[in-house]
């Protein structure tokens, strides 16, 4: 590629512009995914750099964002393959396992939705994160995912009903009136 010939500079700085204008989008996707802001920091650089190394094969015009959270996705399954026997030590959470604050609660609130996201299975939390917000279709969000439609807004609605139950657990609980004798 040649940065003297205009229309290929031109080509570059709209892609650029489009790339930089859904990092947000692809930063918000990471952390849920992974759980961990480092590492999705990590997963969003990989992703940029990946999108760029390869704009040649993106069709001006199309979705950039489906086209990033897929490439996204498939960096994160391939870490996963990667590092699946590696454990993680995360020096803050040791941190806080070691010291604990007075009002325990307070940062407990605060983070329920995010552990309750952490505790669905990685394809339900990814599809969630794609519909619910992502704010992709069922469509795009299964092109994302490489499965069906149906699969799609079935992992959706079993997500939600987990998410529910996990955020509310008296949800589920049928309180059974003692008969009258």
């Amino acid at each position: 590629m040649s940065v003297t010939d205009g229309s290929i500079a031109h080509d570059d700085e709209v892609f650029k512009r489009d790339l930089l204008a859904v990092l947000p989008h692809l930063r918000a996707f990471a952390r849920g995914l992974c759980g961990r802001p480092d590492f999705a920091d990590d997963l969003v650089q990989e992703t940029a750099i990946k999108a760029w190394t390869a704009r040649e094969r993106f069709t001006p015009g199309t979705n950039m964002r489906a086209w990033t959270f897929a490439i996204l996705r498939n960096h994160f399954l391939s870490e996963l393959r990667r590092n699946r026997h590696q454990a993680d030590y995360d020096p803050d959470s040791a941190e806080r396992l070691l010291v604990i604050d007075a009002d325990q609660e307070a940062p407990l609130h605060l983070s329920d939705m995010e552990v309750a996201l952490m505790k669905l299975s990685p394809e339900r939390r990814e599809a969630l994160l794609l519909v619910g917000a992502g704010g992709f279709t069922y469509e795009e969000a299964a092109k994302i995912s490489d499965c069906a439609v149906g699969t799609m807004k079935s992992r959706v609605a079993r997500a939600r009903d987990q998410l529910a139950r996990l955020l509310d657990p008296e949800r589920d609980t049928i309180i059974v009136e003692p008969e009258k004798v």
